[in-house]
């Protein structure tokens, strides 16, 4: 009998899972104390890995020489992730560098001089939203400088190079330039048409306020051509699932409010079996366990805990989110819309309506999505095992300062922001609201050394940055 042949991939496999089983075996073999200090977020030792790559990277790092707002905001949302800051020297370094990569016609390059870019403008955009410094808030060329005098009373500061400003809104015009017939959006000019051109466009536009009805037509189309019969989104039509274009699918897709035309049942049967016996997330049928798929995936189940309305109604069932009756139905269903009819009050009192618009357009209500999807009550449990996801990420990718892929793997600075960012989504995913912290038996670990900031899932932007954001330019 011809025995079966044994793939690389299958030996890869099973050589991963002798390295986690190994790591597990010895976790569970040691006393409590000793697994306490081994399951510890090493802080201090992130924090000093990631501020020392901030001030100066090494040879190697040529490479990513067109990748430099990426690093700014692997490093800034990391730190940012544990609850640290950077000194005022490392912060106006950092503005400066990503105000020389700002494209005179708009958009981020990822250095100076080079191309504008859509993935190096999202990266230099979140990473002057986690500044968050009126400083950085305002060296984004999206607005007039009308619009910046209107800010002074509120923001209490002097416009920093407010002659600069330019009375177009170039950022605007640069995401205009990068729309395809097709309804999607390249890269760059000539660049590829893909989801994450899509996602990182319209994210962006509508963090900045700047989202209209031009941008997103068609967006739609294009990223329900993306879907595949697994039930993920590829980069492109006909292309395979992938963890990263899924979570762009759908975040994208939620925010120009046409989630309800995925096939949000496929969906969820895909992601859910992308999570392996590892604890971590694959990115791909039949591939690898890889720690930054804890954000990728982890992101996208965690999204769809909010969809619980749309999944329902696709699946021609009734409402009731498991309440005991149908009083109990109707009151969550109320809830619910409450938060969907617009809850921007608090914007208005910082920014009253001017003559003429006292009625919010489509558009505005489409820019505020974001917010709005954040406030939405947790109707549904989590798709995935959160706390089994935690010790993947703690036992298997931390190392001694910054994150890994997985063991026998490198630290950088990428597995370290999204390794970060995922355990943050398993540590929230069981809250009710958003604001509201996780209770201890949904922290792997010491609470008080494990918890991190939440993260607001649609951007991956702190929770306290983005709502710093959104007031600041909602006046714009």
């Amino acid at each position: 009998m011809e025995s079966r042949r044994v793939t690389k991939t299958l030996e890869d496999q099973r050589m991963v899972e002798r390295q986690v089983r190994g790591i597990y075996d010895y976790f569970y073999s040691i006393p409590p104390n000793s697994q306490s200090v081994i399951l510890e977020l090493q802080r201090d030792k992130h924090f000093d890995f990631l501020t020392r790559g901030l001030r100066k990277l090494g040879p190697l790092f040529s490479v990513l020489d067109a990748n430099r707002p990426w690093l700014c905001y692997w490093i800034l949302h990391s730190i940012t992730l544990l609850g640290e800051s950077v000194d005022a020297g490392l912060e106006n370094d950092s503005i400066d560098f990503l105000t020389r990569c700002q494209d005179k016609d708009g958009g981020y390059a990822g250095g100076p001089g080079q191309m504008p870019h859509l993935a190096t403008t999202y990266a230099a955009v979140n990473s002057l939203i986690t500044l968050g410094s009126p400083k950085a808030l305002s060296s984004i060329n999206r607005c007039t400088s009308y619009s910046m005098f209107l800010l002074v009373p509120y923001l209490s500061f002097t416009p920093v190079n407010i002659d600069l400003m330019m009375y177009r809104e170039k950022l605007h015009a640069f995401l205009l330039r990068m729309k395809d017939p097709s309804g999607g959006f390249r890269m760059h000019d000539g660049g590829e048409l893909d989801v994450r051109a899509c996602y990182t466009a319209i994210s962006v536009a509508s963090i900045l306020n700047i989202v209209d009805d031009e941008l997103i037509h068609g967006v739609g189309n294009f990223i329900l051509s993306c879907q595949t019969y697994e039930g993920g989104i590829a980069g492109e039509p006909g292309a395979e699932a992938h963890g990263g274009y899924t979570f762009c699918g759908l975040a994208a897709m939620i925010l120009i409010n046409e989630v309800n035309r995925l096939d949000l049942p496929r969906l969820i049967d895909w992601v859910v079996f992308r999570q392996g016996v590892e604890g971590g997330f694959q990115g791909r049928t039949n591939k690898l366990v890889d720690g930054c798929y804890s954000f990728w995936q982890g992101a996208v189940a965690f999204l769809i805990q909010r969809l619980n309305l749309v999944v329902h109604e696709q699946l021609g069932l009734s409402n009731d989110l498991g309440t005991e009756s149908d009083d109990s139905s109707e009151s969550e269903l109320s809830d619910e819309e409450e938060h969907l009819e617009g809850t921007s009050s608090h914007v208005q009192e910082i920014c009253p309506p001017q003559e003429g618009q006292e009625n919010a357009s489509d558009t505005t209500k489409i820019a505020d999505t974001g917010y709005e999807f954040i406030n939405r009550p947790i109707a549904m449990q989590p798709l995935y095992d959160s706390m089994y996801l935690q010790q993947y990420v703690l036992l298997c990718s931390q190392v001694d300062g910054g994150f890994r892929d997985k063991p026998g793997k490198g630290r950088d600075h990428y597995h370290t922001c999204y390794c970060l960012s995922g355990l943050s989504i398993a540590q929230y995913s069981w809250t009710d609201e958003a604001d509201s912290p996780p209770l201890p038996r949904d922290v792997f670990g010491l609470y008080s050394r494990n918890l991190v900031e939440q993260i607001h899932p649609l951007f991956n932007i702190e929770l306290d940055r983005y709502y710093e954001a959104r007031k600041y330019f909602s006046c714009l």
